[in-house]
């Protein structure tokens, strides 16, 4: 099964096209903004790169969120077109869950949590089967983790982990993830049924700009 999936929702952005276990293209760039601007050559030049057609894709991903606001909304957007242009499902993933993933598979660890900086002293945080993707004071997330239960080691990813490590004094394992990656998201999206839902974005708060209000 070739499948191609994509990242914008963070500081990055990314492509990966693989087929089964094995990776046929993989683009990496770390940037704060210009996710619309680069995304589109970077999935051509992956498609070229491996030598494989749209028309070969049997699936797609993306990356939900958490993340910025237009991050979100440009990948999600990029691949809901190809989507209907291809007529193949299309998996989402959040950010959370790749890093995690990626942290995992780097440390060996049994497990992985990913903190994320959402400003403000928030974290954006997820527990996979015990909390879903929220959002929490930098504080509250430390009590959370240091109330887990002992155990195999557990990974931390994130670009709030290398603090959160030092709040918990050891006893988490800090990994070198920071960023969602779309060969995470990809091999994530492989292991979840496809269904015809479209992904939606994952906003765990309203963004900051408003609208003016109307005039009296």
């Amino acid at each position: 099964m070739k499948l191609l999936a994509v990242d914008t929702a963070l500081s990055a952005c990314s492509v990966a096209l693989v087929e089964d276990d094995k990776v046929l293209a993989h683009r990496h760039l770390l940037m704060e903004r210009g996710h619309a601007e680069t995304l589109a050559p970077m999935v051509e030049e992956a498609m070229n790169a491996a030598g494989v057609g749209f028309a070969a894709l049997d699936r797609l991903a993306v990356t939900t969120g958490p993340g910025t606001f237009t991050g979100q909304r440009v990948g999600l957007a990029f691949m809901r077109g190809l989507r209907v242009a291809l007529h193949r499902p299309l998996i989402g993933v959040t950010t959370l869950a790749a890093m995690a993933a990626e942290a995992k598979a780097e440390t060996g660890a049994g497990r992985a949590i990913a903190l994320h900086d959402a400003r403000r002293d928030e974290v954006y945080i997820e527990i996979e089967g015990a909390l879903p993707p929220t959002v929490l004071l930098f504080a509250q997330a430390i009590e959370m983790l240091r109330d887990l239960p002992d155990g195999a080691p557990v990974a931390l990813a994130g670009t709030a982990a290398p603090r959160a490590c030092d709040a918990l004094a050891g006893k988490f394992v800090l990994s070198s993830v920071r960023q969602p990656d779309a060969l995470w998201v990809a091999r994530l999206a492989m292991t979840i049924g496809a269904t015809e839902q479209t992904p939606r974005p994952l906003y765990l708060r309203a963004p900051d700009a408003k609208l003016p209000a109307p005039k009296p």
